[in-house]
């Protein structure tokens, strides 16, 4: 694991101290309307990147809501632009899950970093959009969550690995307001060792386009 992310760690007091303020009183009064739909989908144990489109920064928060540990026990691990890991908001980030990657100059770290939580059978949260769009339509995926997955599978090929793909969708346009409604639907997971073939190039494109047609299904309907 690399040494510059090594200490990106969940807070064991202040995570709980998050989900309940969160989970139990903020997101309750500030959405007038939370329907969830496919939480079985969601998996008690193993290695797993959930895979969600990216309307507004609410969208972290309600992956908390509707996947985190009051629903399966378990902690989600965020990768979040570097801006949102400094300050007095970074401190909380870094702390909640989240740890950094620089969209400008990509490092190596923070895509070996995502590789180690995989390893280690934890749930890792990743936008494939790439960014947030303040529009209802989906856009093109990009090839770095497949990619990811498929480094990870070629470091530890007996991982039991899913990429779940999740639609969230608001019923105004960002920013989101109080009072406005979310839908969450959790897909069917895509089984990342059905996508193993010699060529990565193609496997990254098999995987990403699937993705993307998984997405756009659960956007649509």
């Amino acid at each position: 694991m690399s040494n510059s992310l090594s200490h990106f760690h969940i807070s064991p007091w202040l995570t709980p101290i998050a989900y309940f303020l969160s989970c139990r009183l903020i997101i309750p009064c500030y959405f007038k309307r939370i329907k969830i739909e496919g939480q079985d989908y969601l998996p008690q144990t193993g290695a797993a990147i959930l895979a969600p489109t990216h309307r507004s920064r609410w969208d972290a928060i309600l992956l908390a809501y509707a996947a985190g540990r009051w629903v399966t026990g378990r902690d989600l691990r965020y990768m979040v632009l570097l801006q949102q890991t400094q300050g007095f908001q970074g401190w909380f980030i870094q702390r909640l899950g989240g740890f950094p990657i620089n969209r400008e100059n990509p490092g190596k770290s923070s895509i070996r970093y995502s590789i180690e939580l995989l390893k280690q059978e934890q749930i890792l949260v990743l936008f494939p959009e790439g960014h947030i769009f303040l529009d209802p339509e989906l856009h093109p995926i990009q090839p770095g969550v497949a990619r990811i997955a498929l480094q990870t599978l070629s470091q530890k090929p007996d991982l039991d690995l899913k990429i779940i793909p999740i639609s969230i969708r608001y019923d105004s346009p960002a920013p989101i307001h109080q009072g406005s409604s979310v839908h969450i639907k959790i897909g069917f997971p895509l089984q990342v060792n059905d996508y193993i073939q010699p060529s990565i190039k193609a496997a990254t494109n098999f995987l990403t386009y699937d993705l993307e047609m998984a997405l756009k299904t659960l956007h649509h309907q």
